[in-house]
């Protein structure tokens, strides 16, 4: 009878976990869905074939990283250039898997694929959410947001590119997007500290290079949060020793 009831408990656990993460993952969907009907309009006009769009959606699942894939997959360049791109595009969601990696899946397979999947607005919505319940929701949430960037694909393959001619520059709704999910997460947190460092880096950045704005930015950026936290690391410990 014990045995029965936990199982009907973890099962009851696990059904409100998928419910919950598709209930998290609505507010994603939304900038989601245009964001990605723009990526599948724009990759159509750019002559990329219906397959490897959904390709770029389904192995690559980047919307930065899938925008700037265009241009250079149209112009045909190297793939050792493409991924190069890529690479220095992602980097930042290193920092990311960091504050989350106690929280990931146990389950092999599943851990893999929540570092995998974990894009910006993973990020921004699971850090939003208390501690005790992440573990439980990463995976709902990760699977129902890729869910909804390949979905947003699809459809905008099959509108074709008159939505292209009718709505220019659809390329700036990811743009929009990242905007949105930052706003909304500083409202949650309140810290300054963070933006701080970005404007720092992009002003520092845009001093020495146009071309590598991106990639020198982050590095700005990882330089002056290794620093913030050497810094208060050793407050911390000379606190500590004088108590």
């Amino acid at each position: 009878m014990t045995t029965h009831s936990n199982e009907l408990n973890q099962s009851l656990k696990i059904n409100y976990a998928w419910a919950e993460g598709f209930k998290k993952s609505l507010p994603v969907a939304m900038g989601y869905l245009p964001a990605g009907i723009a990526f599948g309009v724009l990759a159509q006009v750019a002559g990329i074939p219906m397959w490897a769009i959904m390709m770029l959606s389904i192995v690559l699942y980047a919307g930065a990283a899938q925008y700037a894939c265009l241009p250079m997959l149209s112009a045909g360049l190297p793939i050792g250039n493409i991924a190069t791109n890529i690479a220095a595009i992602n980097l930042r969601h290193v920092f990311y898997g960091m504050p989350l990696l106690q929280y990931l899946p146990e389950h092999k397979l599943a851990k893999t694929y929540c570092l995998f999947a974990l894009t910006d607005e993973t990020f921004s919505v699971m850090t939003s959410l208390p501690n005790e319940s992440r573990q439980a929701l990463i995976l709902p949430i990760s699977l129902f947001n890729q869910s909804w960037w390949v979905l947003a694909s699809a459809i905008g393959v099959m509108i074709g590119s008159a939505l292209s001619d009718l709505i220019p520059h659809l390329d700036f709704a990811l743009v929009c997007l990242f905007a949105i999910l930052a706003y909304e997460q500083f409202q949650s947190i309140k810290r300054y500290f963070p933006i701080g460092i970005a404007v720092t880096s992009l002003a520092a950045a845009s001093l020495f290079t146009s071309n590598w704005l991106l990639l020198v930015a982050i590095t700005i950026c990882m330089l002056l949060i290794l620093a913030r936290g050497i810094w208060t690391q050793r407050s911390l410990t000379g606190g500590n020793h004088e108590q």
